[in-house]
């Protein structure tokens, strides 16, 4: 059964760069919208509701037609949000990638600010809602973006960073300049936790 996480810190926890009034409305309201719509769709599937949500969306394929879309909508919508709320945390505590990210970071972009400025690119350009992702595909890491609710483990691959463009993630205190959201973000990535990830999904 899915249900709503809880934030891994206080809703105030990364201001001043994303306002708690955009974390309660984001979270409480948005997260909570896909995992209800979610378990609507699911109605009648129960089968597949003792799956991990990461393994629900994997292959879209073997969901039924009929509810696919909803389920590949608000299925990404809960566990791209999931993911969000873990790889961020307070200024403070933000750190640096380390250890094996770091040096494929170097290895695949040049050099971290290389990366973030690729990285950042992508998330303005992205055209409407989506995301921007660090991915595992394979032996290499990778820089994608995905429309709307669109997750890359429905297409083999594993994020361990993800920036949510959607324009509910930064309006209120962004208002239209995306670029200044993400530029803001990035004190707010939760480096000890990204390097995990990344060592977990290497490691098995």
């Amino acid at each position: 059964m899915y249900s709503l996480p809880d934030l891994p810190y206080d809703y105030s926890a990364l201001e001043p760069h994303i306002d708690a009034e955009t974390m309660h409305i984001h979270h409480d309201k948005h997260h909570a919208a896909y995992i209800k719509n979610l378990l609507d769709a699911l109605t009648g599937h129960e089968e597949l509701l003792s799956l991990d949500v990461n393994d629900l969306i994997s292959d879209l394929t073997k969901i039924p037609e009929s509810i696919r879309t909803k389920v590949k909508n608000n299925g990404g919508g809960h566990a791209n949000h999931s993911l969000f709320w873990e790889i961020m945390c307070p200024a403070s505590e933000s750190g640096s990638p380390s250890g094996k990210l770091l040096e494929d970071i170097n290895k695949n972009f040049g050099d971290f600010p290389t990366f973030k400025e690729k990285f950042s690119t992508s998330g303005v350009g992205r055209f409407g809602s989506g995301w921007v992702w660090l991915v595992v595909d394979g032996d290499k890491i990778a820089i994608m973006d995905t429309p709307n609710q669109d997750s890359p483990v429905s297409e083999g691959k594993t994020p361990i960073l993800a920036l949510d463009v959607w324009e509910h993630a930064y309006y209120l205190k962004y208002k239209n300049v995306r670029a200044d959201y993400i530029a803001a973000w990035w004190n707010v990535v939760n480096w000890n936790k990204v390097n995990a990830l990344y060592e977990e999904v290497i490691n098995t």
